[in-house]
């Protein structure tokens, strides 16, 4: 059936996904609907803000406090990120906090297609950093009005002995990592979409991604690095903090698979064969006879009206003798268009109840020009896979020349 043939990754597993999640972070509750949770990277924050007040000789609370204000940088940002995603018609069922940021997971497949369109993902990743910057801007504007000896550039910024300059050089440190070109922070998302929405055709743009995703490790180990050398904590948990969304992410959190950048003219078949409604089984299975196609859409008036399988005609050839196409065919099935996403699609599919059909037809205004069957997809999606990779070792090759 085409449920089986066509599900990369259906909704379902998702929910399998949000249970790993769960193993490395703790619930804060659910808040307008949304499962909060903290990962447990926090808890190493902690340790390292409370240890660095023990080393400046001052109270653990002034640890504590400095970590709170790390929580509260992330919280404001993603409280903004969420009054977006409902602006902007996203259903967001569970949030990740990481330092850098938060995970969304979805709520619904529609969800997850309109979270990927290229200016939907350019939106909310304008809202994080424009959220931590403005929320500086506030704090510093307040301090400077009613505690005006504090000095806001002395040294260490971000430092448990100065809490009231830690709150606004934390956002304003925040909103500048995620402006770096790496994934999964902002200014990524912001690369992958217009990667996605590049010229060339999808073996073309997953070999861009696969290239972009190498970046984020880059910059992650060059913050790391950078820390060492200055010892300087903050850049080292950053680092760290970069390779754990991403690592996060490629786990399918909120990565998408690949046929997420597949559009449905990628795969689709051009050269089928179509049905009469009105045709008998015995001058179906002489048609069926002379093409590779296993699945068959079937016509009545130009108009699509079900489907069939090759394997449906024999075994009801055997089994009841000829009688007509329209007796065993199909009636519940989907349409896609050329320009859809493939992810998308098959989302979409999925999650209808009763859209058990074995094809799908792709359509063009009213005219059939191409279909979509569970054999072609797995050799389309093979054959991309492979094309972007040999793609992709050419550019190293290149790279290294």
């Amino acid at each position: 059936m085409l449920l089986a043939g066509l599900k990369p990754r259906p909704p379902t597993d998702r929910a399998h996904t949000i249970k790993d999640m769960v193993g490395w972070s703790f619930s804060l509750g659910n808040i307008f609907g949304v499962e909060v949770r903290l990962h447990s990277f926090f808890l190493f924050l902690l340790i390292g803000s409370m240890s660095w007040a023990s080393y400046l000789e001052l109270p653990m609370m002034r640890g504590v406090g400095l970590w709170f204000l790390l929580v509260l940088a992330v919280a404001v940002r993603e409280t903004a990120r969420g009054f977006a995603a409902g602006w902007l018609g996203i259903d967001v069922k569970s949030l990740l906090l990481l330092p850098t940021g938060g995970i969304q997971v979805y709520g619904s497949p529609e969800a997850l297609a309109r979270a990927g369109e290229p200016r939907v993902q350019k939106t909310m990743a304008l809202v994080g950093p424009l959220t931590s910057l403005l929320f500086a801007a506030t704090v510093a504007g307040l301090i400077l009005t009613v505690a005006p000896q504090v000095n806001l550039f002395d040294k260490y910024w971000v430092t448990p002995q100065y809490l009231l300059r830690t709150m606004v050089w934390v956002n304003l440190l925040l909103g500048a990592v995620n402006l770096l070109p790496a994934w999964p922070l902002d200014a990524g998302r912001v690369v992958r979409a217009e990667i996605v929405r590049g010229p060339g055709g999808a073996a073309s743009v997953l070999g861009g991604l696969r290239t972009f995703t190498r970046v984020g490790p880059v910059i992650a180990c060059a913050l790391i690095l950078i820390g060492i050398l200055t010892t300087n904590f903050w850049l080292i948990m950053g680092g760290i903090a970069i390779l754990l969304g991403a690592q996060i992410e490629r786990q399918g959190l909120l990565l998408k698979p690949d046929a997420d950048v597949v559009k449905v003219s990628d795969v689709m078949l051009t050269d089928f064969t179509i049905l009469s409604a009105s045709a008998t089984l015995e001058d179906a299975m002489e048609q069926a006879r002379h093409t590779l196609q296993d699945v068959f859409p079937v016509v009545r008036g130009g108009n699509m009206v079900g489907a069939v399988g090759r394997q449906n005609i024999l075994e009801a050839l055997e089994s009841t003798g000829n009688g007509y196409v329209q007796g065993i065919m199909t009636r519940a099935f989907q349409v896609a268009a050329p320009g859809d996403s493939l992810m998308a699609t098959l989302n979409r599919i999925t999650g209808v109840a009763g859209a058990s059909s074995q094809v799908v037809p792709v359509v063009d205004g009213e005219r059939i020009v191409g279909i979509i069957t569970p054999q072609n997809l797995q050799r389309s999606m093979g054959l991309i896979a492979r094309t972007a990779r040999r793609g992709d070792g050419r550019q190293t090759e290149d790279e290294t020349d």
